[in-house]
């Protein structure tokens, strides 16, 4: 079981694309590739991803773009070890305030409608479906659900209470 003194959130950096690239084989059926995510890292102004650590071992990371006052998560994964411990509510909750932070005023994010587990946790954050993109998946042809929240109208600070 972690514990909140174990774990820290910190910038994500080209030498954490191994674990980062292990966990996104783990949980999607199209994992980014190193290209994709150095791309991000080093030539994208609008993107900021972090790793959350947990013993010298990433366990999980987030991604988003800022652009003016929208904030768009791209991605999201726990390692399967981990999952069911907070550690994604700890993540989404992370970037939500480092967003709101920058300026955004909205953030919103693709979800399959198969991932009830993503779709509750974004739900219980606030998130409402905002309309659907077909087939967006290009695995399977999967249309994404469109989720949003406008970041003012969040209480920042139940997620931070003990």
């Amino acid at each position: 079981m972690t514990t909140k003194t174990q774990l820290s959130i910190r910038n994500m950096r080209v030498d954490d694309l191994p674990q980062v690239m292990h966990i996104d084989r783990q949980s999607f059926p199209s994992p980014w590739t190193r290209e994709i995510y150095e791309q991000e890292l080093l030539k994208n102004d609008f993107a900021h991803y972090f790793v959350i650590v947990h013993d010298d071992q990433i366990i999980g990371y987030v991604g988003l773009w800022i652009v003016y006052d929208d904030a768009q998560i791209t991605n999201i994964a726990v390692a399967p070890p981990y999952r069911g411990k907070g550690i994604g509510e700890k993540l989404f909750s992370f970037a939500m305030m480092y967003a709101f932070q920058r300026g955004a005023q909205k953030l919103s994010l693709e979800v399959r409608p198969s991932n009830h587990v993503a779709k509750n946790m974004y739900k219980k954050f606030g998130l409402k479906e905002g309309g659907i993109r077909k087939n967006y998946y290009p695995d399977n042809g999967e249309d994404a659900i469109v989720m949003w929240v406008r970041l003012a109208e969040i209480d920042f600070t139940k997620f931070y209470q003990d």
